[in-house]
C-alpha cells in the first residue's frame, strides 16, 4: 500500500503518519516529488484496519498494490532512481558505458585496456575476477590477484570498478576493491547472497536470470532493498529461448516494460545476450531507442587471444567506431553520453 499525501500537506502531518505506521511495527518509505510526497508502507498492512489512516490530516487517499515488489515499485517512487558512484551516475538522462574485458587476464591486458577506454570517456569498469563457467575446466578468472589488477587500474584512471561476486566468500574478499557489486544471470536467484550484497550498503548491477519472468527479476532487486540498499541498477542480458542463432535471446522489449513497472535504472548487455560480436552496435542503438540508462559490453585488446568470451568482445577500433555512431543517436533521443 502507498499513502498519498496531499500537495499542501506539511512536515508534521507526514510525521505523524510514519509515527502510526512505526507504531504498528510497519516500515515507512518516503519518496518526495516535485507536487507529492508518497509513503510507501511495508509489512502486514492488516494491522492498520482501525487505523483510520484516510482521515489523518494531509492524507489525500491510499493506494493498494498488488505487485509483490514493492521498494522498486515506480508506484512507491514515481521519480526515477540515480544511481551515484564515485562521482559518476547512472540514470537520470546519462546513457552510461560499463565496459572492459569478460575476465582480468593479466596486469597489462586490464591496464592498457582502462587507460584506453579512459580516453574515450568511459567511467566504468568491468572485470571479472571470479569467473562462474558452464564448463569446470574452463577459465575461472584470477581471484583476488584479478581484483588487485582491477584496484590498480581503477586508481590509475579513476574509474569506478564492476566486478561480479559469485558467494558469501568472493563477497567477503571484494568489498575491499569492488566500487559496484554484480549479480550474474546464475545467481539471480540466489536469495541468501541478495541479501548480504544488500547490507554491504554498495550499488549492484542485478543481471536478469536466464529464464526469469521480469516480475521475477524485480523481486529478486527486491531482496536487495529490502536490507537497505536502494542502489540497484538492472540489467537485461538475453533470456533462453528456442533461437540458436545467437546464445540467448535480447529481450529489448524489457526496458520498455521495466520502466513502466519501475524506477531503477537499466542496462543492456549486448555481448552475453548474442555472444556474436557484429550484432553488439545494433542492439546497442536499439536499447538507446526505447530508453535503457546505458549498455555493459566486452571490450578486449585482443579479442582472438581471450580467454574467454573473445567472439563477442569488441577490439579498440570496434569500440571507438560504435561510440562515434552512439553519439548523434543520443542527440535524438535527448540522452547524455558519458565521453
Amino acid at each position: 500500500m502507498i499513502i498519498v499525501m496531499k500537495p499542501d500537506a506539511s512536515q508534521s502531518h507526514i510525521r505523524k503518519v510514519v509515527e502510526v505506521l512505526e507504531k504498528n511495527h510497519l516500515k515507512a518509505h518516503l519518496s518526495k516529488g516535485k507536487q507529492l510526497t508518497i509513503i510507501g508502507v511495508i509489512g502486514d498492512k492488516s494491522v492498520l484496519s482501525e487505523a483510520n489512516l484516510e482521515a489523518m490530516d494531509g492524507v489525500e487517499r491510499l493506494v493498494p498494490i498488488t505487485e509483490s515488489y514493492k521498494l522498486s515499485n515506480k508506484k512507491f517512487k514515481p521519480e526515477p532512481s540515480v544511481i551515484k558512484v564515485k562521482g559518476f551516475s547512472i540514470g537520470g538522462g546519462r546513457f552510461s558505458i560499463v565496459a572492459g574485458p569478460c575476465s582480468v587476464e593479466s596486469r597489462e591486458q586490464l591496464l592498457k585496456t582502462a587507460r584506453f577506454l579512459k580516453t574515450q570517456g568511459v567511467c566504468f569498469l568491468r572485470g571479472g575476477a571470479f569467473k562462474p563457467r558452464t564448463s569446470p575446466y574452463a577459465f575461472q578468472g584470477l581471484g583476488q590477484q584479478g581484483l588487485e589488477y582491477l584496484k590498480e587500474a581503477a586508481e590509475e584512471t579513476g574509474m569506478a570498478i564492476v566486478t561480479e561476486v559469485t558467494s558469501m566468500k568472493t563477497l567477503e574478499i571484494a568489498i575491499d576493491y569492488a566500487d559496484v557489486f554484480q549479480i550474474g544471470a546464475r545467481n539471480m536467484h540466489s536469495f541468501e547472497l541478495l541479501k548480504e550484497v544488500g547490507k554491504a550498503g554498495k550499488p549492484v548491477v542485478l543481471k536478469r536470470g536466464l529464464s526469469a519472468t521480469i516480475d521475477e527479476w524485480l523481486n529478486a532487486a527486491e531482496y536487495i532493498m529490502r536490507e537497505g540498499n536502494n542502489r540497484v541498477i538492472l540489467c537485461e542480458r538475453g533470456i533462453r529461448t528456442f533461437e540458436t542463432a545467437t546464445r540467448n535471446t535480447l529481450d529489448i522489449s524489457a526496458i520498455p516494460v521495466i520502466r513502466n513497472k519501475s524506477h531503477l535504472p537499466v542496462l543492456i548487455d549486448p555481448s552475453h545476450a548474442t555472444g556474436v560480436r557484429d550484432y553488439i552496435v545494433p542492439l546497442c542503438k536499439a536499447a538507446m531507442a526505447v530508453g535503457a540508462d546505458g549498455i555493459m559490453v566486452e571490450v578486449h585488446p585482443a579479442p582472438s587471444e581471450a580467454l574467454s568470451d573473445g567472439a563477442q568482445s569488441l577490439d579498440f577500433e570496434d569500440f571507438k567506431k560504435m561510440l562515434s555512431e552512439l553519439k548523434p543517436l543520443a542527440e535524438l533521443c535527448g540522452k547524455v553520453m558519458d565521453r
